[in-house]
C-alpha cells in the first residue's frame, strides 16, 4: 500500500511539473516570467488584443488575459494538468497568474497529495491560517482559503481550493508588482466612486442627445 501511494505521488509530480525538476525557481512558470510584457505573452499564447480584459485604467492600467493550454499534440501519458491560466498585468507587466488545475488531472487527490507534489519542486511549505483574494473580472473578487504557501523574498506561490469550481488552484505572484497593483486597484475603486455621479450626468446627456438626433431623423423620414 505504501509503495503504491509512493508511486502515485511520483506520478503526480511528473504529471504536474514535467520536464524533470531543476531546483526552485519562483520567478517563472513554464515559459512565462514575471515582468514580461502583455504583448510578448499574448504572442506566446497566440492571443489577440480582443482577449484582453481591462479591469482599471487609472491611476494604473490593470489588465487580464485568460489562456486555455492546448492538449498535447501527440498521445502522451503526461496529459495537460492545467485547465486555464488567468494572467494579470500592471502597466503592461505580468505580476500574477492564477492556475486552475484540470479536474481529471487532480481527481481523488487530497490537499496533502497536492502539498507533497508541489513541495517536491518548490521546497518546504508553510501553512498559514489565511485567505487569498484575487480579482477574476472588473466586478468580482474571489476570497479563497489558503492551503499552503511557498516562495522567497520576491515571489509567492499559494495553493488553494476553489469555492467556485471545487478544484485546486495555484496563485503565483511577484510581491513588489502585486503590492503596487493592489494599491492602484484600491485607488481606482475610490476614483470610480467619486467620478460616478458626474459620469451618470454625462451619460444622461449623451442618451438625450442621441434620442433627439434619432427623433429629428425619423421626423423627416417617417411616413404613416
Amino acid at each position: 500500500m505504501k509503495l503504491l501511494r509512493g508511486l502515485v505521488i511520483f506520478l503526480i509530480v511528473t504529471l504536474l511539473f514535467a520536464p524533470a525538476l531543476q531546483g526552485q525557481n519562483f520567478s517563472r512558470y513554464r515559459d512565462f516570467s514575471f515582468g514580461m510584457s502583455l504583448g510578448d505573452l499574448s504572442k506566446q499564447v497566440d492571443g489577440q488584443s480582443t482577449d484582453v480584459n481591462t479591469i482599471h485604467q487609472h491611476p494604473a492600467l490593470i489588465q487580464q488575459l485568460t489562456w486555455w493550454p492546448p492538449p498535447p499534440s501527440e498521445p502522451s501519458p503526461q496529459a495537460e494538468p492545467v485547465r486555464e491560466i488567468l494572467f494579470s498585468f500592471y502597466n503592461g507587466q505580468l505580476y500574477r497568474f492564477v492556475l486552475a488545475y484540470d479536474s481529471f488531472a487532480t481527481e481523488g487527490l487530497t490537499a496533502e497529495d497536492m502539498i507533497q507534489a508541489l513541495s517536491a519542486k518548490y521546497g518546504v511549505a508553510t501553512r498559514p491560517a489565511a485567505t487569498v483574494k484575487f480579482q477574476t473580472n472588473e466586478n468580482y473578487e474571489t476570497p479563497e482559503k489558503v492551503i499552503a504557501c511557498w516562495g522567497d523574498s520576491q515571489y509567492s506561490l499559494i495553493l488553494f481550493h476553489s469555492s467556485l469550481s471545487h478544484n485546486f488552484g495555484l496563485v503565483m505572484l511577484s510581491k513588489v508588482l502585486n503590492a503596487q497593483a493592489e494599491a492602484a486597484a484600491v485607488e481606482a475603486v475610490k476614483l470610480e466612486r467619486e467620478e460616478a455621479p458626474q459620469k451618470r450626468v454625462e451619460q444622461a446627456k449623451t442618451t438625450a442627445h442621441d434620442l433627439e438626433a434619432a427623433r429629428q431623423r425619423n421626423i423627416k423620414a417617417f411616413r404613416p
